[in-house]
């Protein structure tokens, strides 16, 4: 594969016909550049004949010396596209010849059998991306936007080198090939997860976060382990965009990391988001802010995207494949096949074995399984299981009782993930009657992450996308919900004198508006505060959850107490993690049966406990590994 590029042109029969005048890769994709009309409109399937013979992707493209004007173009594309698919932006990007419409409705766009962008295509030779506008706007997606359109020509280079770097071969003795894994943090833990894979030839990273509810010693990875080289990492892998996983990508462009990071398209903006997110609060609480804007600017310039299912190589002897995991938008298992077969991982990252109201339940079919690392948040035999519908009548019950005691319900929310799960279960359970018609007020990341939702519907559960594209009926734009955007809005929220539900950030209560609130709602019983996710070990949340009814937020020389008159309420069902049931029955449906499993991110005990269990049920090697273990693989 030393010289891809020239086998390539080896396989063209007619070099002067095909009119190839320059050849990159994107990544592990490679593209060719044509002077040739002719033949970029049609080349009688023989592109499709090079997939087929080197199993790689391979794009052919107009030259830019070719592709008709931009003021030409916009026109083409203004007369082609249907008024109703709400065109926005038209960027193009000559440097790569590929033009991005930003529109409402992309079917409309993409026309049937892709119509239209082949219209397109034909009369300007500009190679389309349909984009799809977010329902709700989104600041976010429009900078991140504005990054990579400000930064094509970096990009570009930056894309080459990594497929350079994918296809020189390798650079390692291959006489004794290994494959080891070490765990930097997460193991025995929940919190700060980060893992670093290792072979003769590869580095890879999968997560890097921060444990937040842990004091500052034992918050971050052990970045400074032996086996840790920064300059060696080949690619970092993020699974889902929360900040226990993601939240220490940046730190590692600010100390000169250039690789790539491999995410879904929503992770990568809610990553970016959360990150901003976590630099905001640590300003304003006075703690040591890690990295800037820039840092995650760079974070942002050097993502590359990939779809569900979608294969690719991203270093000489790993081939990555993201699956579907079930706990978030966009959230991924990470399957790597590992040499010619020499082994293959699954890292389920955090994962959901269940049909939720926004996602699928997470994959477990896979080409081929020797390893599994799963976790195990709620894999303790003592976790009592309680199902969605238990959890909605419990949740009924609550905001029913506090409803009629005219007082206001407080849940402190994960900004992505379990706040749109909730929201559309409070939309539907008020459309059925079965809740009373209140206001929902949200506040901190709710409302930017649910407008990142809104752009990539594709990625929820059949149902949703059913109620989204058939019947034009998007339960994110509710008018129940409202945004709390300013300090005086959220006052007048805590002062009206009708209930209410107050959904904000952070979930786990350590640090954000879900505090704020929280300072003026305690002292009142007939307010309710409703606990929907994970509460870490150390967290205020954690503190509440066991009954702990005086609090301090202050600290020994100006304490600050609360009194807690209000009703504590934790709801187990409505989690993005699998239970211990669910667990134990994706282990069971694993196909094909890995030969050994390895359990982290959970509590030493949940972790000693499940890993105890799968060896019983299912006669499988399993380990639960400390922090700065490794394991060899192979």
């Amino acid at each position: 594969m030393t010289n891809i590029l020239d086998e390539i042109t080896k396989l063209l029969p007619d070099k002067e016909k095909a009119g190839i005048s320059d050849s990159y890769f994107e990544g592990a994709n490679i593209v060719l550049y044509t002077k040739n009309k002719e033949f970029f409109l049609d080349n009688n399937g023989l592109i499709r004949e090079i997939v087929d013979k080197i199993k790689k992707r391979v794009e052919l493209r107009c030259d830019p010396s070719i592709v008709e004007s931009e003021e030409k173009s916009k026109t083409v594309i203004d007369k082609l596209l249907p008024k109703e698919a709400g065109i926005g932006n038209i960027i193009f990007d000559p440097q790569r010849s590929v033009v991005i419409i930003e529109v409402k409705k992309p079917g409309l766009a993409i026309g049937k059998s892709g119509d239209i962008l082949k219209e397109i295509r034909k009369q300007t030779l500009w190679v389309p991306i349909i984009n799809r506008t977010p329902a709700l706007k989104s600041t976010i997606i429009e900078n991140i936007r504005t990054v990579l359109y400000e930064n094509n020509d970096y990009r570009k280079k930056f894309l080459n080198k990594t497929g350079k770097r994918v296809y020189e071969g390798y650079t390692r003795d291959r006489k004794h090939e290994w494959v080891r894994v070490s765990f930097l943090g997460g193991a025995r833990e929940v919190g700060r997860s980060c893992l670093l894979l290792q072979t003769q030839e590869s580095r890879i990273l999968m997560d890097c976060g921060i444990n937040v509810a842990a004091p500052e010693e034992e918050a971050y990875p052990y970045l400074d382990a032996p086996e840790f080289k920064l300059e060696d990492i080949d690619a970092i892998i993020a699974t889902h965009a929360h900040i226990d996983h993601i939240a220490m990508i940046p730190l590692l462009y600010k100390y000169g990391f250039t690789g790539p990071t491999y995410a879904t398209e929503p992770v990568r903006d809610i990553m970016a988001l959360l990150c901003l997110d976590y630099i905001e609060i640590a300003q304003k609480e006075g703690r040591k802010v890690p990295y800037s804007s820039t840092d995650i600017k760079n974070m942002v310039k050097h993502t590359i995207c990939l779809d569900y299912e979608e294969v690719t190589d991203i270093t000489p002897d790993v081939r990555l494949t993201l699956y579907n995991s079930g706990h978030a938008l966009g959230a991924s298992m990470a399957h790597l096949h590992i040499g010619e077969g020499l082994h293959n991982l699954l890292y389920t990252g955090d994962f959901n074995f269940e049909l939720t109201n926004l996602l699928a339940p997470a994959a477990t079919k896979f080409p081929r399984l020797e390893t599994c690392i799963m976790e195990s948040t709620y894999g303790g035999s003592d976790d009592k299981i309680t199902t969605r519908d238990e959890s909605e009548q419990q949740f009924i019950k609550v905001v029913k009782e506090t409803v009629a005691k005219n007082g206001k319900i407080l849940m402190p929310i994960l900004g992505v993930g379990r706040s749109q799960e909730i929201m559309l279960i409070i939309e539907r359970l008020i459309r059925e009657g079965k809740l009373d018609k209140i206001p929902i007020y949200m506040q901190g990341m709710c409302w930017d992450v649910t407008a990142i939702h809104t752009a990539y519907p594709d990625f929820f559960n059949m149902k949703i996308k059913k109620q989204i594209f058939h019947q034009d009926v998007n339960p994110f734009l509710s008018e129940i919900f409202k945004r709390v955007g300013s300090q005086k809005e959220m006052e007048q929220v805590m002062t009206e004198s009708g209930p209410c539900i107050i959904m904000a950030t952070s979930g786990m209560m350590q640090g954000g508006p879900s505090v704020e609130y929280f300072k003026k709602l305690a002292d009142n019983k007939n307010n309710a505060l409703i606990f929907t996710c994970y509460q870490g070990e150390g967290s205020l949340g954690r503190r509440l959850e066991q009954g702990d009814k005086q609090i301090n937020l202050g600290n020994m020389d100006k304490p600050e107490i609360i009194e807690v008159k209000m009703s504590v309420n934790s709801i187990k069902g409505f989690s993005g993690h699998s239970n211990r049931e669910q667990l134990m029955n994706f282990v069971y449906r694993l196909d094909p049966r890995p030969k050994k499993i390895i359990v982290v991110h959970g509590e030493s005990s949940k972790c000693l406990d499940l890993a105890s269990s799968i060896h019983k049920q299912n006669r499988i090697e399993t380990n639960a590994p400390k922090n700065l273990e490794v394991i060899r693989l192979r």
